[in-house]
C-alpha cells in the first residue's frame, strides 16, 4: 500500500495508533544509528532512507531521477515492513544480521531484502541499529556500483554466465538454394574453371 502523504508526520499521523507506534519504535532505531550521509524522506509512498544527490550525484541507477534507496519503512494491509537494501545480496553483513537475529529468539520473516512483523516485539531492535551502523553510505555506495560492474545488462551476476560456444557461419539460402561450393559447381553445369 502506498501513502499519498507528503511527509514523514503525515504518513505517520495516517497510521492507526498500535501501527504508529511500531513504525516509530523502528524509525527511531534507524534515526539513531543512520550515517549522517543517509537522509530521511517520504519514497515509493513509503518512509525512506536514502542517499541523496547531494552525497551520490548518480542517483538510483534504475531511475537517476531518484536518489539512491537504502532501507525504506511501511505499513501494509496485513503487516508492516522494513526493506534493507543494504542487506540485498548476499554479503558478510547480511549473514551476520541473520545470525544476531536468530540469536534473539525471535522468528525472522524476511525476503531477499524485506523483513515483515506485525507488532514491535517481533523486531529485534538493537540487531537492526547494529546492522544500520554497520552500513555507512560510503560503504553502500560502493557495494551497490560494484554489483552494477558485475551484472552483466540483463540483470545476471557475471558468475553465472557462461561465454556462449562458437557457432559455424550458416550458408546464405537464396531462391536458388544453398551458395556453397558443390552447389556453385552444380549451377555451372558442372564446370568450376575455364573452358
Amino acid at each position: 500500500m502506498q501513502s499519498k502523504a507528503a511527509t514523514v508526520a503525515a504518513y505517520l499521523a495516517s497510521l492507526p495508533d498500535d501501527r504508529r507506534r511500531a513504525i516509530a519504535a523502528v524509525r527511531d532505531v534507524i534515526l539513531a544509528n543512520l550515517d549522517k550521509d543517509y537522509e530521511e524522506g517520504m519514497t515509493y509512498g513509503m518512509i525512506g532512507y536514502y542517499v541523496p544527490h547531494r552525497v551520490y550525484p548518480a542517483g538510483y541507477h534504475c531511475d537517476p531521477s531518484q536518489p539512491l534507496p537504502f532501507a525504506g519503512l511501511a505499513s501494509q494491509k496485513g503487516h508492516m515492513s522494513l526493506y534493507l537494501m543494504g542487506l540485498y545480496a548476499p554479503s558478510a553483513d547480511r549473514e551476520r544480521f541473520i545470525a544476531d537475529w536468530t540469536k534473539t529468539g525471535r522468528k525472522l520473516d524476511m525476503g531477499k531484502a524485506c523483513i515483515r512483523f506485525k507488532k514491535i516485539e517481533e523486531v529485534a531492535l538493537d540487531v537492526l541499529g547494529a546492522t544500520i551502523k554497520r552500513i555507512p553510505a560510503k560503504t553502500y555506495i560502493a557495494r551497490c556500483e560494484a554489483a552494477m560492474v558485475a551484472a552483466p545488462a540483463k540483470g545476471r551476476p557475471a558468475s553465472k554466465t557462461t561465454p556462449k560456444a562458437p557457432t559455424k557461419p550458416k550458408p546464405a539460402v537464396g531462391k536458388a538454394g544453398p551458395r556453397t561450393p558443390a552447389a556453385e559447381k552444380k549451377k555451372a553445369g558442372g564446370r568450376t574453371g575455364g573452358t
